[in-house]
């Protein structure tokens, strides 16, 4: 064995250790529990059974359960514009800050960043007391003291209101906290583009517009595209804040459950491990065809292809 290899093998065993121990066994483990009747923990009883049953309950239940159709619902629309916002609103925030001086933009960037840098439970507790249905409410107590409501509004479980209450709070509770990311990656990538292009461009007589579409978005590509990637696999998989609205009673709990939730709901609170991890192997699935459909639209394999011409 070379040199080279050795040392290559001496950083990467590591990693790939890690990614075995926390990604890999855990995923064949998933699959594996989706194909028995494991419930409450009881794995002498239930783990040597190995059945379809759980596909079966889980199609039906796609089919013809009303509140899993509101779960399925809620994760289209969340994961739809959560990701639009996120990775359309990082862009955006990035180029005005990158357009602005440095100290200007600097308390901007901060205070975006705020959102992400809150615990968890903060965070979720602001919104709740926000959208509070009494007039204790922050949202309540602005719009009766400005006379455009006459009582309380429960805005995230009135029925009058529902679905679309409760689909705009939880996108709105996630999207400030993801928007920040896709400020930070897509503002460190502008910053590493040379200043003499945008420069140069200027003295050409390109408008500010022209710059961003033709100098700036051109030259991160890849950066666009692993915010786009990484963002659609994470709303997939998010439930922290949507777990707290919804025990907290913000939200609906069909309307505010995104499919994660309800897988673990349905694992850890109803303690059918079976059929939460069988839900949990088509999320799984899903989020890897949509990311090789996200990789494609985004022209992922035209970006990687050698480059033709000499150098």
């Amino acid at each position: 064995m070379s040199r080279l290899i050795r040392q290559v093998l001496f950083f990467l065993i590591p990693a790939l250790i890690l990614v075995a121990v926390f990604y890999i066994v855990p995923l064949f483990l998933s699959i594996y529990i989706s194909f028995t009747s494991l419930k409450n923990w009881n794995l002498d009883r239930y783990l040597d059974q190995i059945t379809f049953r759980n596909y079966e309950r889980l199609f039906h239940m796609i089919l013809y359960d009303p509140d899993v159709g509101k779960v399925v619902q809620t994760t289209i629309v969340f994961v739809t514009i959560t990701l639009l916002i996120n990775v359309l609103g990082g862009l955006g925030l990035a180029l005005a800050t990158f357009l602005m001086d440095e100290f200007i933009s600097l308390p901007y960037r901060v205070l975006w960043m705020l959102p992400r840098m809150t615990p968890i439970a903060v965070y979720s507790l602001l919104w709740y007391y926000f959208f509070l249905g009494g007039e204790q409410g922050t949202l309540n107590g602005i719009l009766l003291r400005l006379g455009l409501i006459e009582k309380p509004v429960s805005w995230g479980t009135d029925t009058d209101l529902l679905p679309y209450s409760a689909w705009s709070i939880i996108i709105a509770v996630n999207a400030l906290v993801g928007v920040s990311f896709g400020m930070v990656i897509f503002y460190s990538a502008l910053k590493s583009i040379p200043r003499e292009q945008i420069m140069a461009a200027r003295v050409d007589g390109a408008s500010t517009w022209q710059i961003v579409r033709r100098v700036l978005i051109p030259q991160i590509r890849w950066h666009i595209t692993y915010v786009v990637v990484w963002q659609l696999l994470s709303l997939i998989t998010t439930y922290a804040h949507i777990f707290l609205l919804v025990e907290w009673g913000a939200v609906d709990k069909w309307y505010g459950s995104t499919w994660a939730l309800y897988v673990f709901n349905t694992a850890f609170i109803t303690s059918e491990q079976g059929i939460a991890a069988a839900f949990a192997t088509i999320l799984i699935i899903i989020g890897v065809i949509l990311g090789m459909i996200a990789l494609r639209i985004l022209g992922y394999r035209r970006m990687i292809a050698d480059i033709r011409g000499d150098i």
